[in-house]
């Protein structure tokens, strides 16, 4: 609904990058953290930019790839967070939370990336290949997620990987988050 027309994508690129401001600002305030989030932040909005400016495939790859390594430098930073949790709260409940969604943001900027390489890698399937970024976000989470609809197909042997890959991240994660949130629920509090 929100890819189609530029001011409806405009509103679609704001949605997406809510999750970017939200992940530096919690990233900022972790130690040593910050400065790490701020450049690739800055990184990844020049680039952003520039490749909206001069359309170029390795203007747009940068941009995915900063985005890329940027997620991924988040989810372990808000892990490391709930893995040395000491209880449970709230904030370490929507930490679990935010940590599966940037997952999905992490793994579909990785196939926004090689999309952008190998044009034509995934294919939906009602056309001949998925051109919009929404289709690729929508992919990513339902493959996190294990659903798997099948509606879009990763045809690059690469493609399949990641998305095995993905599915197994899936469900690794749910395992170890329940077990470390369990662990640190049960543990004794310390006086």
């Amino acid at each position: 609904m929100l890819d189609q027309g530029d001011l409806r994508r405009v509103i679609l690129g704001t949605l997406l990058f809510v999750p970017v401001v939200l992940a530096t600002v919690r990233m900022a305030k972790t130690k040593g953290w910050a400065w790490p989030s701020l450049l690739l932040m800055s990184g990844f909005l020049i680039f952003a930019v520039a490749s909206t400016l001069l359309p170029n495939r390795a203007l747009l790859a940068t941009k995915w790839g900063i985005l890329t390594v940027f997620f991924g430098l988040t989810v372990v930073s808000l892990f490391s967070y709930l893995k040395n949790a000491r209880t449970v709260s709230k904030s370490h409940l929507f930490t679990a939370v935010s940590i599966y969604v940037l997952l999905g943001m992490l793994l579909f900027t990785l196939y926004s990336a090689f999309d952008v390489l190998q044009p034509g890698s995934f294919r939906h399937s009602a056309s001949a290949a998925t051109v919009r970024p929404s289709e690729l976000l929508y992919f990513s989470l339902i493959t996190l997620s294990t659903v798997g609809y099948g509606d879009i197909v990763p045809l690059h042997g690469e493609a399949r990987m990641l998305a095995a890959l993905e599915g197994m991240i899936g469900v690794l994660y749910v395992a170890i988050t329940v077990a470390l949130l369990v662990s640190a629920y049960s543990r004794p509090v310390e006086t």
